[in-house]
């Protein structure tokens, strides 16, 4: 089992940044993949980053410039750095891992945490 905690959420106006943590502890040997995902209230859960153990990275469209995701080396906590915030990237901000794959799609995750919000008011 792996336990995932987020923190780094907030509120932000409208072109500010906030960097979302997310620490993680069990069997972290056992995962590949970890990413950041969103969901704003009547939507689904949308996948933003994920990074794989070998550093790979990979981004939804809507955040690629402003968005970076990585990890320490002990592949204990995740980072997510998010830059020039819009009203759009309200949501709530979970972190997830994978045992095996990686990308975007929220059925590839085995593990979730409960997630941190962040609110941009414009």
């Amino acid at each position: 089992q792996v336990q995932l905690v987020e923190s780094g959420g907030g509120s932000v106006q409208a072109g500010g940044s906030l960097r979302l943590s997310c620490a993680a502890s069990g069997s972290t040997y056992s995962t590949y993949c970890m990413g950041w995902f969103r969901q704003a209230p009547g939507k689904e859960r949308e996948g933003v980053a994920a990074i794989n153990s070998r550093g790979s990275t990979t981004y939804a469209d809507s955040v690629k410039g402003r968005f970076t995701i990585s990890q320490d080396n002990a592949r204990t906590t995740l980072y997510l750095r998010m830059n020039s915030l819009k009203s759009e990237d309200t949501a709530m901000y979970y972190c997830a891992a994978a045992r095996r794959g990686c990308g975007l799609g929220t059925g590839l995750y085995n593990y979730w945490g409960q997630g941190t919000q962040v609110t941009v008011s414009s």
